[in-house]
Formats: C-alpha cells, sequence, structure tokens
C-alpha cells in the first residue's frame, strides 16, 4: 500500500506505563498488523483495535500487559552457528538448485 511515507516514517510504537493495566501499539509494519488484527478478533475482552487509518497506513491496538512481549535473544557463539550451518548444509536448506 502507497502511502507516500517514508520506512523511516512507518515506525512502531510501543507505550506503557506502571500504573495502566494495558499497552498501546501504533504500527504500519503489515506482518504486525495482521497479527493483533487477528488476535484482537479472537480474543476481543484482552486486545482491541482502537485505530484505523488507511490513508496513512497504520493500525492501533490497546492489549493487556501480559498478553504482549518482546523476545531478547543471545548472539549465537561460532560453535552453535558452525552446527547450524552445517546441519543447514545436510538438510539442503538454502542449497542452490539449477
Amino acid at each position: 500500500m502507497k502511502t507516500g511515507l517514508t520506512k523511516q516514517e512507518k515506525t512502531t510504537d510501543i507505550w506503557f506505563d506502571e500504573k495502566e493495566p494495558t499497552i498501546h501499539i501504533r504500527t504500519h509494519n503489515t506482518d504486525l498488523k495482521n497479527r493483533l488484527t487477528k488476535y484482537s478478533r479472537q480474543y476481543p475482552t484482552v486486545c482491541k483495535l482502537t485505530d484505523d487509518d488507511p490513508e496513512i497506513g497504520y493500525k492501533e491496538f490497546e492489549i493487556e500487559k501480559g498478553r504482549f512481549s518482546f523476545r531478547l535473544t543471545a548472539p549465537y557463539s561460532e560453535e552453535r552457528r558452525r552446527k547450524a550451518s552445517e546441519n543447514a548444509k545436510q538438510n539442503g536448506i538454502n542449497s542452490q538448485t539449477e
């Protein structure tokens, strides 16, 4: 969808405070919009669409704390990276076909 915004202007804002029981998410990210839309339809008591601007291309949601999380992952060690590469080669992952 063309919105006239640059990629830098297409942001995802997530805000909450310690007092309120909800998290507010405003995003231009298509995958996140789709996932939150689906979730809000499945679980309307814990997540709801609060704003939708198709012209600008964002959606805004309100979701209960504890229902949305960030996952932090440690960088792979050289050993883990090597094993993953070997495993991928053995199983034909990312192999080029002629």
